[in-house]
């Protein structure tokens, strides 16, 4: 596969991933857990739903970096042998 063309898979399956995170979050912050009448929905559990959210995002960019890196890191040798710096 080109170069060009595994950037821009690689780019659009980084939109795609993007979009979807922004939609998790939006619906959490903007709908909060239904919770039975007796039990107020307090600070803390606000925060713990929006870790919820926000965390998987992060190791998803996390994610994101290391295939970055492996799909640039590696350099053609004389011989024909692939090396990673």
């Amino acid at each position: 596969m080109s170069l060009s063309l595994a950037d821009a898979i690689f780019w659009i399956a980084v939109a795609c991933c993007g979009i979807a995170q922004l939609a998790i979050v939006r619906s959490v912050l903007i709908s909060p857990a239904r919770v039975p009448d007796s039990q107020p929905t307090t600070a803390g559990r606000r925060f713990v739903e929006i870790a919820w959210a926000v965390l998987p995002g992060i190791g998803l960019a996390f994610v994101l970096l290391l295939t970055w890196r492996a799909m640039h890191g590696a350099v053609l040798l004389p011989n024909g042998e692939t090396a990673f710096r």
